[in-house]
């Protein structure tokens, strides 16, 4: 039982006990995550009273606070058979202080704007949305939350599993006496998501009781967590190259850098590691590293499979940005499906933070003039056009500083259209591109350097780019075709529609290097469109054209951009798989950022490295107009570099429950090691199941796959729960671009469906590229 605001009835003495255990464990636990004594974390542990706003008459006063865990909020609850609720720091996407939410925005006044704040959550879970009664303690709650969820993420990952392990035994104190019984003790075991016969854990359990109390405390409890946690496959490793005095010195760590982890280091930086990673002062100053040392840096980031050199922007961002990958999205607005879900600036918001660096825009008239966004013709909520503007003028460039491309499906009056014009000129301000770069009439793209911090309209313009520099003027409310920009819808069009729009002469002006035109074929495109006119396609088109027509498609997207978005079909908001498209060379391949899937993983993959700007520079055969690539038929040359992956997945560590609250929940993992790339080089690989075991499951299961094309080609790992009588589900994945992989042994951290990393869990591999033949 956690320490809450409403205590369950204890005497006297019960109480003063209990309140010390929960004193001590939060202190300890404040310690684990760095940070003891801190009187931000206090002021969260003493918690207070705030107000909860739902609607205009739903605004109610509620406890929060804290638990002693430090990583679970409690609250009072006021429905029926439902006391007290709590929600975990993991949980929680962002604290944002004001009225940043749509809900306060509505609801609260705008003189409560420094007393608000809300907490976002990941998944689709609401928004919470509190008020405090004064500007001081919003800005203490906020602080207070973001501190120790930035302490949280920053965790390394033993003392994240240090931090677990410790509260899991604590749960399981049922009595809260410190110690653990052997009852207790299988109960512990079960929820750390191990199952171990009666037998196992009754040895286990002597093993530990050297006092032969029938109970473990102190010290007793340190050995069973150190049998608990010992990695014997780390043993091995370590053995073989601990050469000195039992340790591994810095020349036996250059070594094993040089010959396991295939990395090109010197002895100055074995020295560094040993420095950064090394617990014991004693080994340190001896320039020698530990077990528990070498342990800490095999789960630090010079460990980990993603190559570190690839976190920062280390590409050549001074390239056009045709010649890019873009991270792309489509129907930015909705947080769930097509016909009836919500639209929220908030999609807009988690899509941007992301780094998605081009948002759709489905403009329609509103009421009282101010044009709204929403899935035309369908019963999705509707927002207005000018709050989605600010939204993304606020979050557009915290993730990543490179430009964002607003994608305008304009479906609106000429007068609303003005307004759409004025609402983006005069909240973008001079962040908005509103004349191509230079004195003079450009002839490609500049790059993504030069067009950093700013926001290019994607749209339709009514005149050539040069009429920009030339004074050449166009009628006002001159009509356009709607022919592609009817295709992009995803409903139905009454026929009675027509097929031309007027188009106000102001919303054109800001059409820079994106200017939206229909696909004539790829003839037409080199001869007859400039290099800014860019086209739309439907995914089947599209799919269809890099089937069949790949190199000629690879070719158009060198001088010109191309957007792919999902068929209209797709009304559940599920997406279609980007590869074959990213293959072709397409640079916005547009996905349904709210819905978890395993496109998004390798959207999420492709744009993991290059310091999440939203940009990965395309390969040179996909940049060289003498290249004759064609991923659908391999010939050696440009683009084929064959490589043999040898991997071995050797074990995993602290897989999380799948259904916490069933009491036969422990999971029989499995790992699927799949490739995706071109069609030659797609495949997929996976170990046995092991029973009954998600905290420490071993494997050693050795795979080779030939890959053709490294440069496009995605390794993923997929962890799943094994069932016999229905599908496997999804335990974690991780997906990585091949070329940013690192040789050796390695941790490999684990998400959610949703993306967002699992603290304690992780794989641990041998990864092994070779030039092949």
């Amino acid at each position: 039982m956690s320490c809450l605001h409403k205590s369950p009835k204890r005497t006297k003495s019960q109480e003063k006990i209990y309140q010390e255990q929960c004193k001590k464990a939060a202190q300890e636990n404040g310690k684990l995550i760095g940070l003891e004594g801190d009187a931000d974390l206090e002021f969260l542990l003493l918690g207070g009273e705030l107000q909860k706003v739902r609607s205009n008459s739903w605004k109610k006063n509620r406890f929060y606070k804290l638990q002693e865990d430090c990583k679970t909020m409690w609250h009072e609850s006021h429905k029926y058979l439902k006391s007290t609720q709590t929600f975990s720091i993991d949980d929680i996407e962002a604290v944002r202080l004001g009225r940043q939410s749509e809900g306060l925005q509505k609801y609260t006044d705008p003189s409560l704007e420094e007393s608000c704040f809300s907490i976002i959550f990941k998944g689709r879970r609401k928004n919470l949305d509190l008020t405090a009664s004064s500007v001081e303690e919003a800005k203490r709650w906020v602080t207070g939350l973001e501190k120790v969820i930035t302490n949280m993420r920053g965790l390394n990952r033993q003392k994240t599993s240090e931090h677990w392990i410790f509260n899991c035994m604590r749960k399981a104190d049922k009595n809260k006496d410190n110690k653990m019984t052997l009852k207790e003790l299988k109960h512990f075991l079960h929820q750390i998501n191990i199952e171990v016969d009666d037998t196992y854990a009754a040895v286990l359990f002597a093993k530990c009781d050297k006092s032969n109390s029938g109970s473990l405390e102190g010290s007793e409890i340190k050995h069973f967590y150190d049998l608990l946690t010992h990695r014997e496959e780390i043993d091995v490793i370590y053995a073989k190259y601990a050469q000195t005095e039992g340790q591994m010195s810095a020349a036996n760590l250059l070594n094993f850098l040089l010959n396991e982890q295939r990395e090109t280091v010197s002895m100055e930086h074995a020295v560094k590691l040993i420095e950064k990673y090394e617990l014991d002062d004693t080994a340190k100053q001896k320039k020698q590293m530990t077990k528990d040392g070498f342990l800490m840096y095999l789960h630090q980031e010079e460990g980990l499979i993603f190559n570190p050199a690839h976190k920062e922007v280390y590409q050549d961002m001074t390239q056009p940005i045709n010649h890019y990958f873009i991270s792309s999205s489509h129907n930015t607005y909705l947080m769930e499906d097509q016909l009836k879900g919500p639209s929220s600036t908030e999609a807009y918001i988690r899509a941007l933070m992301k780094s998605c660096r081009c948002v759709e825009l489905d403009c329609w008239d509103g009421p009282n003039g101010e044009p709204i966004i929403y899935h035309g013709y369908t019963l999705t909520s509707k927002i207005l056009f000018k709050d989605i503007i600010k939204a993304i003028k606020e979050y557009a460039f915290k993730t990543s500083e490179y430009p964002v491309i607003i994608s305008l499906e304009n479906h609106c009056t000429v007068e609303q259209q003005k307004l759409m014009a004025q609402h983006m000129t005069s909240v973008l301000g001079e962040a908005l591109l509103t004349q191509p770069l230079g004195d003079q009439m450009p002839s490609n793209f500049p790059s993504p350097e030069e067009l950093k911090g700013y926001f290019l309209i994607k749209g339709k313009r009514l005149n050539k780019l040069d009429a920009a520099f030339n004074n050449n003027s166009v009628e006002e409310d001159e009509s356009v075709s709607e022919e592609d920009e009817a295709a992009e819808e995803n409903i139905q069009k009454p026929k009675e529609k027509k097929s031309k729009i007027k188009l106000a002469k102001e919303l054109s002006d800001l059409v820079i290097y994106c200017k939206s035109v229909h696909f004539g074929g790829f003839e037409h495109a080199r001869d007859d469109q400039a290099f800014y006119e860019m086209s739309s396609f439907k995914e089947g088109k599209a799919v269809n054209l890099a089937d069949t027509s790949a190199t000629a498609y690879i070719h158009h997207n060198m001088d010109k951009l191309s957007r792919i978005y999902p068929a209209g079909s797709r009304t559940d908001s599920s997406n279609y798989n980007p590869v074959p498209l990213w293959n072709a060379g397409c640079q916005i391949v547009a996905l349904n950022f709210q819905t978890p899937s395993k496109e998004m993983d390798l959207n999420q993959g492709r744009f993991l490295p290059n310091g999440l700007s939203g940009y990965v520079l395309k390969p040179e055969f996909q940049r060289d107009p003498a290249s004759q690539f064609d991923p659908n038929s391999l010939q050696k040359g440009a683009g084929y570099r064959k490589k043999t992956l040898h991997l071995m997945v050797i074990s995993a560590q602290q897989l999380p429950k799948l259904n916490k609250d069933k009491c036969k929940s422990i999971v029989d993992p499995l790992v699927r090691v799949e490739i995706c790339g071109v069609p030659a080089d797609a495949a997929s690989k996976e170990t046995q199941s092991i029973e009954n075991n998600g905290f420490n499951p071993m494997w050693n299961e050795s795979f080779q796959f030939d890959v053709h094309v490294p440069e496009l080609a995605m390794l993923r790992f997929l962890v799943e729960d094994y069932d016999t009588t229905s599908q496997n589900d999804m335990i974690g994945q991780y997906c990585l671009p091949f070329t940013s992989l690192q040789n050796g042994y390695r941790h490999v951290p684990l998400l959610t469906k949703r993306g967002d990393v699992i603290s304690s869990a992780g794989l641990f591999v041998h990864i092994m590229v070779v030039d092949a033949e």
